[in-house]
């Protein structure tokens, strides 16, 4: 069965599975929720930052910076072969030593010595990259195309992997959480294991250049771009005002640091939260008023309004319970539930036209009596459950089904009606912006490294226009972070999703792609790496990771090593008006233009009236003719302008040409600022 999962800023679907089911870091199956949790004590800060450990890869060919925390004054001194340095703890304890590496390869041991001694084992020495962004480049190597086969032959002893654990925080951590690994059929598969687009371009980068390759994964599901950028960086963009205060206001409050808006908004209002929660099997529910769901929101009165309610049903299941995973189905909702089953939480989601499916770990449900609990936040009148009566169910492991619609009780936790405030967002994931750079990224830095690869923006197609100058932000922001100049930075142009529209539309997908490719003509040193041939229109996490990977790699070879490569596809260079048609000239055809399908396509042209139509379209050396007999006198073109287009035209190298517009007419996000 195609299962869909969470679409961008819009969502989370979280299912608990436990361990054994995870397909991949960040947003996956497994993962509930974080709850609520006080606020963390912080730990002794570390003789040596875990960004440092055994199996790790240490950037070649330049100073490396190796730091932790000493008592003040305290003298640290570092060997990697017959190289030194050493450093004196400052006030703060903080030491930092810079050292010039040893050649390329290894192992090497590191010692570092001074208060105590530490040695840091099966070092190699070689190229180090940052590999960020959300669900898809978290995407786990077991889950690409034939995943298995894949996890199987990955035995890559001179890669190497760090995976960065999820933190938000509200001001800068000191400390990275994660481990270093061996690339390998043991590690790789499973929760903690490899991106696979990050494997990919490392497999290919490791067998061209013949040096180890070092990743470091940081990658959480859902997150806007945003979140992976400074307050300062952000600042000068105006747009993230609010959200900057809002951060700087919860920290100043002090508890904990969700990263998000709604959960702060239930701990401040959800009386349902509040000492002991109405999720709890033993709770006295006889005042409840009982409702009939789907529904429940009018018999509480609060049909017509926002409000978030709590809705309880209680589940008699035989005495010996069938093996295998269960699952609870809630078709859609709007806007946002969390649903628990005996006071555990086992999903959530704010994505309204994801049918929920949550998942219930062993050891969830019972023999006996069970309480399914849901907290829905409604915000339209017409909004709630969505769904209809047949689709909510519980499924057993043995395909057995329990229907869930009909008789519940429920009680209204908030009445949100205006004056009320209403949270600014609804995912329960990273949304508030610089909480992940504060937790994630700023502890690693300033590491020595080669460069960064980005697979982000489905969280930020809605805000295309604003993502022209909040990428080229953010990678400034982190060059500035990591201070080794401007570092390579590529970039994955998301691939087609959504199903195919047959007349040319507006689109916040191909505006967002616009905003990608040109921050790779406009930013220094960055390439974009074009997937528009890939992707599943109902699955926003497709198996196709290798094209992605292996066209970064292309990237880096191009760009980093030099390589004399075809690492783009066909790109606009010029246009060119003729009676009746346009010339679209392209530069990085590599061995020519090459039509993959039926017909060249989709092109699309349009009047001085701007309305499109779609053209017929020839190829001509290096150029493609458009024209169209509803269009006589054409001024612009467009290219693949959809969220999932029919993209056929590629160059000699098998790369797909990049999606574009010739005009720069209002788009359907120019005036998208907000989250």
């Amino acid at each position: 069965m195609k299962m869909r999962f969470a679409q961008g800023g819009r969502t989370l679907v979280s299912l608990s599975l436990g361990s054994a089911l995870l397909l991949f870091t960040g947003l996956h199956l497994g993962a509930a929720p974080q709850p609520a949790a006080a606020p963390e004590t912080p730990a002794p800060l570390p003789f040596v930052s875990p960004i440092f450990g055994d199996n790790m890869v240490l950037q070649r060919g330049k100073p490396v910076a190796i730091w932790g925390w000493s008592q003040p004054g305290d003298a640290i001194r570092v060997e990697i072969g017959e190289n030194s340095a050493t450093a004196t703890a400052r006030a703060d304890g903080r030491w930092q030593a810079s050292i010039q590496p040893p050649p390329p390869g290894g192992p090497y041991t590191v010692r570092i010595s001074g208060r105590q001694t530490v040695l840091l084992h099966e070092v190699l020495v070689g190229d180090v990259w940052i590999c960020a962004g959300q669900s898809n480049m978290g995407f786990g190597l077991a889950q690409a195309r034939n995943g298995a086969e894949e996890v199987k032959a990955a035995d890559h002893p001179l890669i190497r992997f760090f995976n960065a654990a999820q933190r938000s925080s509200y001001s800068r951590v000191d400390v990275p959480r994660g481990t270093w690994k061996i690339v390998s059929p043991g590690t790789v598969g499973g929760f903690g294991g490899i991106s696979a687009t990050a494997y990919f371009f490392a497999r290919r980068l490791q067998e061209s250049v013949h040096v180890p390759i070092g990743l470091i994964q940081e990658a959480v599901g859902g997150v806007p771009a945003e979140t992976f950028a400074s307050a300062g960086a952000l600042r000068p963009l105006k747009d993230f005002d609010p959200g900057i205060a809002e951060v700087e206001r919860r920290l100043q409050m002090g508890g904990p640091q969700y990263g998000n808006y709604i959960m702060h908004w239930y701990d401040e209002f959800d009386i349902g939260s509040r000492g002991g929660s109405w999720a709890d099997p033993a709770l006295d529910d006889s005042s409840w008023m009982p409702v009939q769901i789907p529904g429940g929101f009018k018999e509480l009165g609060v049909g017509g309004v926002p409000s978030l309610c709590w809705f309880r049903r209680e589940i008699t299941l035989p005495a010996t319970l069938p093996p295998g995973m269960a699952r609870v189905y809630l078709g859609s909702i709007e806007k946002m539930d969390t649903t628990y089953i005996n006071g555990q939480q086992v999903g959530a989601s704010s994505w309204v036209e994801n049918p929920r499916v949550y998942f219930a770990r062993n050891g969830v449900l019972k023999p006996g009596r069970n309480v399914i609990t849901l907290r829905v936040f409604k915000l339209k009148p017409e909004g709630g459950f969505l769904g209809k009566p047949d689709e909510m169910r519980l499924t057993l492991g043995d395909g057995s089904v329990i229907p869930l619609s009909g008789d519940w009780k429920g009680k209204v936790a908030v009445d949100a009606r205006p004056p009320h405030p209403l949270p600014v967002g609804f995912e329960n994931l990273p949304t508030m912006p610089g909480v992940l750079y504060n937790g994630m990224l700023a502890p690693v830095a300033p590491l020595s490294i080669t460069g960064a690869i980005w697979y982000q923006g489905e969280s930020n197609t809605e805000r295309a226009h604003q993502y022209r100058r909040l990428l080229p932000a953010m990678i400034a922001d982190w060059r500035k972070l990591f201070g080794q100049g401007d570092f390579p930075f590529y970039i994955v142009g998301l691939p087609a999703f959504k199903h195919r529209s047959e007349v040319p539309v507006e689109d916040s997908w191909a505006e967002f792609r616009e905003a990608q490719a040109l921050t790779a003509r406009s930013v220094p040193n960055s390439c974009l790496a074009v997937t528009i041939d890939t992707g599943d229109p109902d699955n926003i996490h497709p198996i196709d990771k290798r094209e992605s990977g292996e066209r970064l790699a292309l990237c880096a070879l191009a760009g980093q090593y030099g390589r004399k490569v075809p690492h783009v596809g066909p790109t606009l260079s010029k246009v060119e008006r003729l009676p009746g048609a346009l010339k679209l000239h392209f530069d990085h055809a590599d061995g020519g233009l090459v039509v993959k399908g039926e017909k060249v396509g989709e092109f699309s042209i349009a009047g001085d009236d701007r309305k499109w139509h779609w053209a017929d379209a020839r190829i001509e050396g290096d150029a493609v003719v458009v024209s169209c007999p509803a269009v006589p006198g054409p001024v612009a073109a467009r290219y693949a302008w959809q969220a999932n287009p029919a993209a056929t035209l590629y160059n000699g190298a098998g790369l797909p040409a990049v999606p574009f517009r010739t005009d720069a007419w209002p788009g359907a996000t120019d005036s998208s600022k907000t989250h």
